[in-house]
């Protein structure tokens, strides 16, 4: 007997829509609270310290957002800066990702619109925060295309707490990252939705969304290479349909055209092989979409011909086109990549070709101890996630899969990509969480049900002349309605085959679905819960201890109390109060925007690391003997020399630290700037065994001058733990004008140029003083 069509598409009872209804409503405010949750864990800074500004970079991105709210957005994009990178400058509008201060800019503007009076500041210290709860409901948005809404709600947990996105988007870090990780999210969201409705529309939303992303962050190529990959491998893998060309086709032509309208990217997005792969997987779907179409309208025979037709002019244009880029990229001396590109493609390439890349601490390969620090108890659950995914493998899933493979080999070769892994990993994360308590719940519910069924039928065994339950009248009509399937009329027989076989395999595989005993299910559920509350805590001393403290103030427990270190703020303002708004401080590259945006004074060289040439110099002239250095610096109109210093209190980031990549920074560009001369044995010392070169260099002077008067004549450095070599010297061609209370920052003056004084003999001194002005009374050089 075949079953009624009617039964298999019954209307929905009124019960389960209001429960669709409620379970809507109820995800709702567990979003809402998610939302508060990454809001509120990421306010440690601002709770513990103050509302302050964190790091170097996000100084650079307040002052450029203090300059777009006061002189309006065509100012910006035209202004040339001359306050860095003298005496070269920097045109800001054309060498910046404008994403983040276009969005704190617009922000600050609407909230004056509605009379509510925050400052510049306050709305750049809470901006990260801000966007740190769209990226959490976009991760749910992301997942639940995936695997449902069970597994969005648990990865927008997960990505609201995960101690990887919150070292970099703490209140205070107001970096590109902060809105960049939201834009990486809801474009990968948007073209899941667009691969799973065929729709358009999402894929215009795709473009739009990958140009707030390229506008945001250079970190935009990852997804202009990953979506590509993702297309070939469905291709590849027998899946091509026209969702995934709707998803793809718009993406690259209209994402291309947008990204070409940011001024620092422009032609860069069709020239540089960074794009080069979306290219020619674009020419690959057109190709197969071509193969598609004439399979539907010709023979098979025909097809044949028309294939290997398609084919052929294919491969002769793919060919073309790979000679043309060939021949573009064979004329740049990297290929075509940028330095940081080929540094991800070869971690050994920095180290051996550009070490101003390899000496940004964040641009290192993480330690094994980094993953659990920043990942916790997701590394674990990860595996279980990608399983999970192959059950059934879609689309959208085999996505997610390889988004997590790719992020895990670039967050392997630089530790500042770990950013990038924790949306997969959160992703991964709550698909495998869902996926087990789906599994534990389930069967405790069946357990539950069971026994209620074996209470009922003993109540009814009870009941005196009930022999027959009515349970087993009904397992006696559906044996004979299996029986009378079992046993179809031969005319049916064909139909039942086509119409039934096919459902009945899929109603028995729903009949068995996977039941774990009683026991095992509510020790399971117990240590995940456990397990949950783990990462919470760790999570929440992560937001609270590790990545909360901001850089320019410092803190330090010891057996008397909390110590709180300002010297850096102690710093700038005395250079902002104390010297001439003209004045040229030369330091090395990590305090240049601090430099620029807190004490208002121009600088040599600053974060953004541009020209290589100019940092260099500044490398050489640290590494060079005192006179030496003297004239480097007078060259470029210096006036003051800022040294950061912590051998005195035992802050391990100071420039003594950092001196040897000066050296190698330095020796790259002025061959005479060797590295095995401030080595000795190949060990870098600072002790009485250190060489002679590096006892002299200018950055050892700076840093020791007067160190021994701190503990009595010992001269001992509490970084390095040892005594220093040379203890007693004086300071021929700088003065020290500043040391601040904890010795953290030093800035010296650059003596002034001595008098020259022709002829040997006192008579022609005698005549000459007489003819010459006084020493005295010499003009001021107006460059200082």
């Amino acid at each position: 007997m075949a079953v009624p069509v009617d039964n298999l598409t019954k209307p929905t009872p009124p019960s389960s829509t209001l429960r669709f209804a409620f379970g809507n409503v109820i995800a709702f405010f567990i979003l809402l609270l998610i939302g508060v949750l990454a809001f509120s864990i990421r306010l440690f800074s601002v709770i513990k310290y103050e509302s302050v500004i964190h790091e170097f970079d996000p100084y650079f991105n307040y002052r450029v957002t203090q300059f777009l709210t006061k002189n309006g957005i065509y100012d910006f994009w035209n202004w040339f800066d001359d306050r860095t990178w003298y005496p070269l400058g920097r045109v800001i509008g054309g060498t910046v990702y404008p994403g983040l201060t276009l969005t704190a800019g617009t922000i600050w503007e609407v909230l004056q619109s509605l009379n509510i009076p925050l400052s510049v500041e306050t709305v750049c210290v809470f901006t990260a925060p801000v966007f740190s709860a769209f990226a959490a409901w976009a991760t749910y948005l992301l997942t639940k295309e995936v695997k449902g809404t069970g597994a969005g709600l648990t990865a927008a947990v997960l990505l609201a707490m995960v101690p990887s996105y919150i070292s970099r988007s703490v209140a205070g870090s107001y970096d590109n990252e902060a809105v960049a990780i939201f834009a990486l999210i809801f474009t990968f969201y948007l073209y899941i939705k667009t691969l799973n409705t065929g729709s358009l529309f999402y894929a215009t939303l795709n473009s739009i969304a990958y140009f707030y992303m390229v506008c945001s962050w250079g970190g935009y190529t990852f997804i202009i290479n990953l979506i590509p990959m993702h297309v070939l491998l469905c291709i590849v893998t027998g899946r091509y349909s026209s969702r995934l060309y709707i998803a793809y086709a718009p993406l690259v032509v209209l994402g291309t055209l947008l990204a070409a309208l940011v001024p620092v990217v422009g032609f860069n997005a069709v020239m540089t092989s960074e794009h080069f792969a979306s290219f020619l997987v674009f020419i690959v779907i057109h190709v197969v979409a071509l193969a598609y179409y004439i399979k539907g309208i010709l023979s098979p025979k025909m097809f044949k011909v028309a294939a290997t037709l398609v084919v052929s002019v294919g491969l002769v244009v793919c060919c073309a086109v790979v000679a043309i880029l060939l021949a573009v990229v064979a004329s740049s001396p990297t290929k075509g990549w940028s330095g940081r590109s080929l540094s991800l493609l070869d971690p050994t390439y920095a180290s051996k070709y550009i070490p101003i890349i390899a000496s940004v601490s964040e641009h290192q390969p993480p330690t094994w101890p980094s993953y659990f620090m920043d990942l916790n108890v997701l590394a674990f659950l990860v595996p279980a996630g990608i399983i999970a995914c192959f059950a059934p493998l879609s689309d959208a899933s085999s996505f997610v899969i390889l988004y997590l493979v790719m992020s895990v080999y670039f967050s392997g070769v630089m530790v500042r990509l770990m950013l990038v892994l924790a949306p997969a990993a959160c992703i991964m994360s709550g698909i495998a969480l869902s996926e087990a308590f789906d599994v534990f719940t389930r069967s405790i519910k069946f357990y539950i049900s069971n026994l209620s069924e074996f209470l009922q039928t003993d109540a009814g065994d009870t009941l005196p002349g009930n022999n027959v339950s009515p349970q087993n009248e009904v397992l006696k009509n559906e044996k004979k309605e299996d029986t009378l399937k079992e046993r179809p009329s031969r005319k049916n027989k064909k139909k039942e085959k086509e119409n039934i076989e096919k459902p009945s395999v899929k109603s028995k595989t729903e009949k068995r679905p996977l039941v774990l005993p009683v026991e095992a299910s509510f020790f399971a559920l117990f240590l995940t819960v456990l397990l949950g509350g783990f990462y919470v805590v760790h999570s929440v001393w992560a937001a609270a201890e590790a990545y909360s403290a901001p850089s320019i103030v410092l803190t330090s427990h010891s057996h008397d109390g909390l110590h709180v270190f300002d010297d850096f703020r102690e710093a700038y303002a005395w250079l902002s109060h104390n010297t001439e708004v003209d004045d040229k401080v030369a330091s090395w590259w990590d305090y240049g925007y601090q430099t620029t945006a807190m004490a208002n004074r121009t600088v040599i060289v600053d974060n953004n690391t541009w020209n290589n040439t100019h940092i260099a110099t500044v490398g050489t002239a640290m590494s060079s003997p005192e006179k030496a250095a003297w004239e480097i610096f007078n060259s470029l109109d210096v006036k003051y020399v800022l040294v950061v210093f912590g051998g005195l209190v035992g802050y391990p980031s100071d420039d003594i630290n950092k001196f040897l990549w000066m050296v190698r920074i330095g020796g790259g560009v002025f061959p005479h700037i060797k590295e095995p001369d401030y080595l000795r044995d190949g060990q870098y010392r600072i002790d009485s065994q250190a060489t002679p070169t590096m006892l002299n260099s200018l950055m050892y002077k700076l840093s020791y001058f007067r160190f021994v008067e701190t503990d009595g004549g010992k001269g001992y450095d509490r970084v390095r733990r040892t005594e220093i070599g040379k203890k007693y010297f004086k300071l021929t061609h700088f003065e020290e004008v500043f040391t601040t209370h904890h010795w953290m920052v030093r800035i010296y003056k650059l003596k002034p140029q001595k008098n020259r004084i022709r002829g040997k003999t006192k008579k022609s001194k005698s005549k000459t003083s007489s003819t010459t002005p006084r020493s005295g009374t010499v003009k001021k050089n107006p460059w200082h």
